[in-house]
């Protein structure tokens, strides 16, 4: 079964084109082809990549966004850079949707009705849904009636504890949807899942916490393979310091600056998402890279984010292994997860006092779904790839098995 996957942001476009069955393995397998557009001012550069080996790299108009997208998906049966004879081979395509709501929480077959909900969601993470709507109606476009199917971000912690979901506002608050819903939650469970397949345990006697780490930054506490805590909330700006986002910070301040009048919703949206985290404090770049990169040329501004970066990521898994009532795995993943082995190696240092103990020689080679743990410690440490878009297609691959069999 041929599944093309979107993963459509504010800031770029992702795609990856799959061949799955009942039969495939229960391990990632790499896509025939991947694309993705990183949408840069008034310039946007595609990249292809074929399971052959074939590549392409180049500057794309942005002028339209639309046709820059169809242009991107020409290139599957289109060119040298093709793998499919037609456009008429997919059968299913997926969609990443970061916010789902109260409502939307099992991957979707897409409908009128599913649309109509999320675009009510849509003002709880505007500029994602737009580019999510937007994916699904160039997909009707193109592809016609093709099967499409939505796999929600929110919806792997739809298992919090009231608790851990309600905040302590009013209680009305939460009737009205107003509550922590958390994100990356694809990856979370994927990270979850795989962890238990590297280390040989049962997923129902592992307590994990699963550090997603990229631009965007969040925490999940996992036991038995269900989300019980989580640091992002409501909205994606909640808990970890980000790439550009704050993370969490003391409401007053918002407050603070309503009453003196000094700052619109607008403009406190725009810092507080685009000009703050890594970024606003370095004043260098919101890639921990380039950071890490300033550091070593004597930053101080750089070294302060990166160690405040350090600070809330080590409070913040305290904080999920207190959740679990400890914990047996700890996961790093996502970009900085998976490259930067100084912010696994400082924030495995702040976590001693848990019997945490890091392999030096292991971490520093940044191994792929392996283990980075000395035998000795307490709690096995992991790096785990990011696989958000082989997981919404073995999603779409249940799915649409599970119609066959229905039928």
């Amino acid at each position: 079964m041929k599944i093309l996957v979107l993963n459509s942001g504010s800031s770029s476009q992702k795609s990856a084109l799959f061949d799955l069955d009942s039969g495939s393995s229960p391990e990632p397998t790499a896509p025939l082809w991947q694309a993705k557009i990183e949408w840069t001012g008034p310039e946007a550069e595609l990249s292809v990549r074929t399971s052959k080996g074939a590549s392409l790299r180049e500057k794309i108009n942005v002028s339209d966004r639309q046709a820059a997208i169809e242009g991107m998906l020409d290139t599957l049966w289109k060119g040298k850079h093709r793998v499919i004879a037609d456009k008429s081979e997919i059968e299913v395509v997926g969609h990443r949707v970061v916010h789902g709501g109260p409502r939307l929480i099992q991957p979707r077959r897409i409908t009128p009705e599913v649309k109509s909900t999320m675009k009510a969601v849509g003002e709880f993470a505007p500029l994602h849904s737009r580019s999510e709507l937007e994916g699904i109606d160039i997909i009707e476009r193109v592809l016609g009636t093709v099967p499409q199917v939505a796999v929600f971000d929110t919806g792997f912690h739809s298992t919090l504890p009231r608790p851990a979901a309600q905040y302590p506002g009013p209680y009305e608050w939460f009737e009205l949807g107003i509550r922590r819903y958390g994100f990356h939650g694809i990856n979370h469970q994927y990270c979850a899942e795989r962890a238990a397949q590297i280390l040989r345990i049962n997923p129902e006697s592992l307590r994990i916490v699963s550090c997603h780490l990229g631009n965007g930054c969040s925490l999940a506490a996992i036991h038995g393979g269900q989300s019980v805590d989580t640091t992002m909330g409501f909205t994606p700006l909640e808990g970890l310091m980000m790439g550009t986002r704050s993370g969490s910070i003391d409401p007053g301040i918002l407050t603070y600056f309503m009453r003196k009048g000094s700052i619109t919703g607008e403009k406190l949206d725009e810092t507080l998402n685009r000009r703050s985290g890594l970024l606003g404090i370095s004043g260098v770049s919101s890639d921990m890279r380039e950071v890490e990169a300033a550091i070593g040329e004597g930053n101080e501004r750089a070294k302060l984010a990166f160690e405040m970066f350090v600070h809330r990521l080590g409070a913040g898994i305290a904080s999920m292994a207190a959740a679990l009532d400890g914990v047996d795995a700890l996961v790093f993943t996502a970009g900085i997860g998976e490259n930067s082995t100084q912010v696994r190696a400082a924030a495995c240092a702040k976590l001693g006092f848990m019997g945490i103990k890091l392999d030096t020689a292991k971490n520093s080679q940044s191994p792929v779904d392996a283990e980075i743990s000395r035998d000795d410690s307490q709690v096995r440490v992991l790096v785990i790839r990011a696989q958000e878009d082989w997981a919404i297609a073995k999603a779409c691959t249940r799915m649409m098995e599970h119609k066959a069999n229905t039928h």
